[in-house]
């Protein structure tokens, strides 16, 4: 994971006078994507102002040195801040390179930590790289990313808008489920208002498990379809929008249809609790 070029660091309790928006994009899959809605992607973005962008990983279909250019060109078009993840298409599938330098290629294009921090105006964030050299395709969260989790986001400002960022959904559970799931869980809970993630080209919006009954509240997970690839499982492409205010979070699935982007209906929780309704098109 990397702050993305554009990427801003500022006290995460800022006051703000609107919600707190957050755009949420994922698997771009630059190398099998569908170029000409890129640009139509990019406006509608844009026309939402958010307060930060997060991309969920998955920005490369090989993670060659041409789709790592383009994915670049993409993120730049984004609007600043910006949070990117690494994800299981962003390591290479040759052997040799995939253990000896699973990650050289990512940071060479998007330098940085691949666990990072970028606060913006009301949000703190903190991205993890799901993807261990050796895993193939499901993730991985080590001991230390969770101490990490706890430490960064259990130190937020009160009132910011916590957010974890990784590939890989945690609402995922089995044997294609992360490998580290229940102490992320136990990381999250209390620390965490919103994990965002992909991997799964499906996009769904869920309050996660609660690792011990008695707990209060529920942290969401927003899952974001595929933005641009041509890789798609029975949904159309789309790109989620966050809206956190003082006590709710809404979020709006963005859908493309013959490269315009429309609302695919709203989804509200309340800022710790259970969904409150479903709020279909218009």
């Amino acid at each position: 994971m990397t702050a993305a070029p554009g990427a801003g660091a500022g006290p995460g309790a800022e006051t703000r006078t609107g919600p707190v928006v957050i755009a949420h994009l994922s698997d771009l899959h630059l190398g099998a994507h569908a170029p000409d809605v890129v640009e139509s992607l990019l406006a509608d973005v844009a026309a939402v102002a958010p307060t930060l962008t997060v991309v969920t990983g998955d920005l490369t279909m090989r993670a060659r040195r041409r789709q790592f250019v383009a994915a670049c060109a993409l993120l730049e078009g984004l609007p600043a801040p910006r949070l990117v993840v690494l994800g299981n298409h962003d390591v290479p599938l040759d052997p040799v390179r995939r253990f000896a330098q699973p990650y050289r290629a990512y940071q060479r294009y998007l330098p940085g930590p691949l666990d990072a921090v970028v606060e913006a105006s009301g949000v703190r964030a903190l991205g993890l790289a799901s993807m261990p050299r050796w895993r193939w395709k499901s993730g991985r969260i080590s001991s230390e990313q969770a101490e990490l989790v706890a430490r960064v986001l259990g130190s937020a400002p009160a009132g910011a808008v916590r957010v974890l960022a990784l590939h890989h959904p945690v609402s995922v559970r089995g044997p294609t489920g992360l490998v580290g799931r229940s102490r992320l869980l136990q990381a999250i809970e209390g620390r965490v208002d919103l994990v965002l993630a992909g991997h799964t080209h499906v996009p769904s919006a869920c309050r996660l498990d609660r690792p011990r009954k008695s707990a209060s509240g529920g942290v969401v997970e927003v899952v974001a379809g595929t933005a641009t690839s041509r890789r798609l499982r029975g949904v159309e492409r789309s790109w989620s929008v966050i809206r956190v205010e003082a006590g709710t979070i809404t979020v709006e699935e963005r859908r493309e249809h013959a490269n315009r982007w429309t609302s695919a209906g709203l989804r509200r929780f309340p800022r710790l609790g259970d969904p409150v309704d479903v709020i279909p098109p218009g």
